[in-house]
């Protein structure tokens, strides 16, 4: 679409703020805005989408979280313009100059997100029956997959010369295993530990968290944009597809992500069950099994391409390893000492009754 027809077919809609265009410039879902009174983002988005968007910047704005891209209400007082199947509304372009290195950028983010968690945080009702449903689907399922590599592995030992995949798998069977049994393990800690309870907390979730959506404005402050996809849920659901993005990548210690998180946790700390949850999530190995299952269903098997991603999938299945065991050490540590802070006081109050 050139210059003239973008004018013609955005025009009328900015009409709806008072903004003549001048130019517009194509970021596929978002438009630059050069106009009368200054640059501008116009951002379309499906309908169906729109209504839990519109009710959940209005709910935030009311909670007073101002870290939201500003969305500019129309003449009328509407954030939104519908036009067909799509529903637009207008920002301001924000310069989004990288004024802080890479770990303050993600400080800030995970700074903003803990305050945007705890503004939105609310209790809601747990259905007992429909729990235990999904906890005892959730166990099938990891024993089942448990079954499959077990299985496999034997169907390859069997072999007098093996694939290179299934080489690879079986030099990667432990670790698939450990990863495995460990996610079960903290899934039952987690049941066990909240099987009578009928309520959970739930926030809103940006749903798409990443820096690439954490944008800066020209004195530093950032502010969250791809709002679309909030929603009402567990806190964890921000931070497990941060995590699966990020970590897919070459293996190494990843430190900074320590440091984010727990960044995040002072401002709004998981409880108990909720982090044996996210730790369940996110030690299960779901990558590697699905590539390991498409092998096996495979009839003509590309084996190089295969053997690529197990390669890949096993990089962010050790990437994931060190996070959930630095995040373990630390909550035991943690743990620990507040007992040995309790038992202390607890000795210090005897000692003073007896004296």
């Amino acid at each position: 679409m050139n210059t003239q027809n973008r004018l013609q077919q955005f025009a009328p809609i900015l009409q709806n703020y008072s903004v003549q265009p001048h130019f517009i410039e194509d970021f596929g879902k978002v438009q630059r805005v050069y106009s009368d009174k200054g640059v501008f983002a116009l951002k379309k988005i499906p309908i169906h989408q729109g209504t839990e968007f519109i009710k959940n910047v209005h709910f935030l704005y009311q909670k007073g979280f101002n870290r939201i891209v500003p969305i500019y209400p129309t003449i009328d007082g509407r954030y939104a313009v519908l036009d067909k199947k799509y529903l637009y509304y207008l920002m301001p372009w924000l310069p989004n100059e990288e004024k802080e290195n890479r770990s303050k950028r993600h400080e800030q983010l995970f700074r903003e997100l803990a305050r945007l968690h705890t503004l939105s945080v609310s209790e809601v009702k747990i259905n007992k029956e429909e729990k235990e449903q999904h906890y005892e689907e959730s166990l099938h399922h990891l024993e089942t997959q448990n079954e499959f590599i077990e299985g496999f592995i034997d169907e390859c030992e069997t072999r007098w010369y093996m694939s290179p995949f299934e080489l690879l798998f079986c030099l990667y069977y432990n670790d698939i295993f450990q990863a495995l049994k460990f996610s079960r393990n903290k899934m039952k800690d987690w049941y066990e530990q909240t099987k009578e309870d009928e309520k959970a907390r739930a926030v809103i979730i940006h749903g798409k968290i990443s820096t690439e959506h954490f944008l800066f404005d020209e004195r530093g402050y950032g502010y969250f944009s791809n709002f679309e996809n909030s929603r009402k849920g567990s806190p964890i659901h921000d931070l497990l597809p941060f995590l699966s993005r990020s970590l897919n990548t070459y293996p190494k210690k990843q430190e900074d992500y320590i440091n984010w998180f727990y960044t995040y946790f002072k401002y709004f700390p998981l409880k108990d069950e909720e982090m044996l949850l996210f730790l369940s999530y996110l030690a299960h190995p779901g990558p590697i099994l699905r590539t390991v299952e498409q092998y096996h269903k495979a009839e003509k098997k590309n084996e190089r391409k295969f053997v690529q991603q197990l390669q890949r999938d096993y990089w962010l299945l050790k990437n994931t390893e060190y996070i959930v065991m630095r995040i373990e050490e630390i909550e035991r540590q943690k743990k620990q000492a507040q007992a040995e802070a309790q038992a202390q006081a607890q000795a210090q109050a005897q000692n003073g009754a007896q004296s």
